[in-house]
């Protein structure tokens, strides 16, 4: 039986995270390597890694760090060339890398709209069909996909709501295609985590969303990266397919975008005008 527990859970595999200079990939690139993962954190641009490389070097990681564009199926070719001339193997793919903005869907532009679809929906199968090379002859491999909490739609940001409600369904459907190479595949939807990257939003719609959580806080990177690493652990086997909310509940509960009175009067279907 595993121990879920185990200092060295990890022990001589080998992890990629995009998007792991900062934030929850960072977050999950420490944790895995403190239990014996060989970490590789890649970002679109150096200067994104330093801060994690060191925080690396702090703790003794056997670790990478590797620019790579997830929007071009080249670039996510050359990021697993790379993992595999140094470490000879990939085990775990955390396709953390994305981003958007706020916008109403009325004011969003197509390139606004493309951007996004392209880094968040695109981006994400780049990168899994560059690891699918290495997993799939090797009849092994575990994939886990961070998205954002899409339970209710997405207002505010259909963009990104679109996007990451097509990583979810490819999830559960690579699940299915790829259970007979032993490769599982599952997804994070992460509520509002209290990340440096958060500040772009401002501290005042911040504080209106806690106010919709029922657990009345922000979750923290520690506990989203705890998530990923149990779904990609051996503790884990059993499980693919499956999307787990990180949200204290807010799914569940509470106003996540106001709606105001229509401008003009609007009647039902049969109503005299």
């Amino acid at each position: 039986m595993t121990n879920p527990f185990s200092p060295d859970l990890f022990q001589d595999r080998v992890a990629v995270i995009t998007g792991g200079g900062t934030g929850i990939g960072l977050g999950t690139a420490l944790m895995l390597a403190k239990s014996g993962a060989k970490v590789t954190i890649a970002s679109r641009r150096m200067e994104n890694l330093d801060e994690g490389h060191q925080r690396l070097q702090e703790v003794g990681a056997d670790h990478l760090t590797a620019t790579c564009d997830i929007r071009e199926p080249e670039s996510t070719q050359k990021l697993v060339e790379t993992v595999m001339e140094r470490y000879g193997r990939l085990d775990i793919l955390v396709n953390n890398a994305g981003g958007q903005f706020p916008s109403p869907a009325e004011a969003l532009s197509p390139n606004g709209w493309n951007s996004v679809v392209r880094n968040n929906l695109t981006g994400t199968w780049n990168m899994i069909q560059a690891a699918s090379v290495v997993m799939i002859p090797a009849k092994s491999g575990t994939i886990l996909n961070v998205i954002a909490d899409i339970h209710r739609g997405f207002p505010g940001m259909v963009h990104t709501g679109a996007a990451r409600a097509g990583v979810e369904n490819l999830t559960k459907t690579l699940a299915v295609e790829w259970a007979t190479h032993n490769i599982r595949i599952n997804s994070v939807a992460p509520g509002i985590i209290r990340t440096p990257a958060i500040s772009k939003y401002g501290e005042e719609l911040v504080q209106a969303r806690r106010q919709e959580i029922p657990t009345k806080r922000l979750g923290t990177i520690t506990e989203v990266a705890a998530t990923i690493s149990f779904l990609v652990s051996p503790a884990a086997a059993y499980i693919t397919g499956e999307t787990l909310y990180v949200d204290g509940g807010a799914r569940l509960w509470g106003r996540n975008w106001p709606i105001d009175e229509p401008s003009s009067p609007v009647k039902g279907y049969g109503e005299s005008s």
